[in-house]
């Protein structure tokens, strides 16, 4: 049936860690500004550029450049983003969702973003952030590797295999199955068939958060399509 989370729905976890870009905001239209006006900088052909969403920047550039061109260029596109935080907005269902969570402790942000980015982009939306927002800057391997959530996981004082992943990129799902997580795709920025997960819907205003006894119950909300 349209908007249900099939195996998902009903189930209880301990915690769920949100991806940001893609899933909480939309940060679409500026990253593909910042992204297009680097590799004109760093003469990369943007074609170059596809399949990336949703990993680190480092993570980018180490695939797209010379070794000892990699760190002058991921402090270039960190301050062209930054500095750019025009038009970012949050999506449906991301203030409910957290609001909440996070009173709560139950929800923490892993994103492939870095720790000035990740602030900058928050502020410019007024995001609610919960406690724990994990970074870039915080892991030694990004997402699609596991470290982000697991460690988000530790900073809750939670079992990852008890969490529910919510994300919008391959990368980030391969990376919370890897940890071990339940996972909830959605399809802001990505076409379901690419996404791998326990469930898919179209934003967070296709599933309810609740907190019973301590825990995160997530049900999906009917739809007449």
């Amino acid at each position: 049936m349209p908007g249900t989370l099939g195996t998902l729905d009903g189930r209880d976890f301990a915690a769920v860690l949100f991806d940001m870009d893609g899933t909480l905001i939309d940060s679409i239209p500026v990253v593909i500004r910042s992204w297009l006006r680097w590799a004109e900088e760093e003469g990369v052909d943007p074609a170059r550029l596809v399949g990336f969403h949703g990993v680190p920047a480092r993570g980018i550039a180490e695939k797209l450049l010379p070794a000892d061109r990699v760190d002058a260029a991921v402090d270039r596109i960190e301050a062209i983003e930054t500095a750019d935080t025009d038009g970012i907005t949050v999506l449906p269902g991301t203030l409910d969702a957290l609001a909440t969570l996070t009173g709560a402790d139950l929800c923490a942000i892993a994103t492939s973003c870095t720790r000035p980015l990740a602030d900058a982009r928050i502020a410019a939306t007024g995001l609610p952030a919960p406690r724990v927002v994990v970074t870039a800057s915080d892991v030694r391997q990004g997402k699609p590797h596991p470290d982000p959530f697991l460690l988000a996981a530790r900073l809750l004082g939670v079992d990852p295999r008890d969490c529910l992943v919510v994300e919008d990129a391959p990368g980030g799902l391969e990376a919370a199955r890897a940890a071990g997580c339940a996972t909830l795709a959605v399809t802001t920025t990505t076409a379901p068939a690419d996404l791998i997960a326990d469930a898919v819907v179209g934003t967070l205003a296709d599933a309810r958060f609740a907190v019973v006894e301590g825990r995160v119950r997530v049900t999906g909300v009917v739809t007449d399509a």
